[in-house]
């Protein structure tokens, strides 16, 4: 059975055959590509004559999976999957599973990683040392009795509500599923938007999160709210965010994920607001979380082989 690592996972080549020759056996033939391919044809060619393909964050067009006749399963090594078209592989046969999970802690974190910057101005403290400043203008605000409204309650907006209890805030949350089982206060969106200090974004994007957040939403924030994006770029309308920075609508912003992958043009229009804090996309990024990422993929793998299938989009 002929394996291909489309694409690079962040972790070293040697862990990856380390993981293929523990799950999946001698008879498993393992290429791995060290670097992303160029164009979908490169991406065909790449996986051409296997039954397993391993992709992280990068887009499969349609035509890749129609090109490989003999792909069997696509093993997904991210949570997200609006990058995959889905529709295609089950069409051809292709059974797709995703990496849930992996990332929950990392993207958790760099959530107060992003909270606690904008909140301390941690880089103008920064910039003001660096040039013989002082603290003065530099004042913050505490996490602790702020209301942080948790939008997807899924297991990265759970893990980030206990730690914003842990913090001492007041944590609300909307969700297309409720749990009550979490000891979360559920509410309406607009709700969470208006009694938040703190919006937090961990929702997938699908038709009906795209642009959820826009200019009406933000109208309902406080002026003194933060709203940190780690979950999909086009979750929010990014020109909307702008101008709420720009006017004061908002306190601050922390960006993770924008409508395309990084490189980002400078021309962006959050690029000139201000309190802002953006990121390359790197909320799953920690050591940690590609090696579980990468044992998740293999896992799959040797599930699959198994007729037991897990982790099924």
């Amino acid at each position: 059975m002929k394996i291909v690592v489309l694409e690079p996972l962040g972790v070293p080549e040697k862990d990856l055959y380390a993981l293929a020759a523990k799950l999946l056996g001698p008879g498993a033939e393992l290429a791995v590509y060290n670097t992303r391919a160029d164009s979908a044809k490169e991406l065909a060619a790449r996986a051409a004559g296997a039954e397993v393909a391993v992709l992280a964050n990068q887009p499969l067009p349609c035509a890749v999976v129609e090109q490989c006749p003999g792909l069997k399963l696509l093993s997904v090594a991210f949570t997200g999957v609006d990058h995959i078209p889905l529709e295609v592989c089950r069409k051809n046969g292709v059974t797709v599973c995703n990496c849930a999970g992996y990332s929950t802690a990392a993207v958790a974190d760099l959530v107060f990683g992003m909270v606690l910057a904008l909140y301390r101005r941690l880089l103008d403290c920064d910039l003001a040392v660096r040039r013989g400043g002082v603290r003065d203008g530099l004042v913050g605000f505490e996490l602790e009795g702020k209301t942080f409204g948790i939008v997807g309650a899924g297991a990265i907006g759970l893990r980030t509500a206990a730690i914003a209890r842990a913090f001492g805030c007041r944590v609300i949350a909307h969700s297309r599923t409720e749990k009550p089982e979490t000891g979360l206060s559920y509410v309406p969106l607009p709700q969470l938007l208006a009694q938040s200090d703190i919006v937090s974004l961990h929702v997938p994007l699908n038709e009906s999160t795209r642009g959820m957040i826009g200019a009406a939403e933000l109208a309902l924030m406080k002026p003194t709210a933060l709203l940190i994006n780690t979950a999909r770029g086009p979750v929010v309308d990014s020109a909307a965010l702008a101008a709420a920075l720009q006017e004061g609508g908002i306190a601050g912003a922390g960006v993770d994920v924008f409508e395309t992958e990084p490189p980002i043009s400078p021309e962006h229009p959050l690029f000139s607001a201000p309190n802002l804090i953006a990121a390359p996309h790197v909320a799953f990024a920690t050591q940690e979380a590609l090696q579980k990422r990468a044992a998740i993929a293999f896992q799959n793998i040797r599930c699959w082989m198994d007729g037991v299938p897990q982790n099924l989009m």
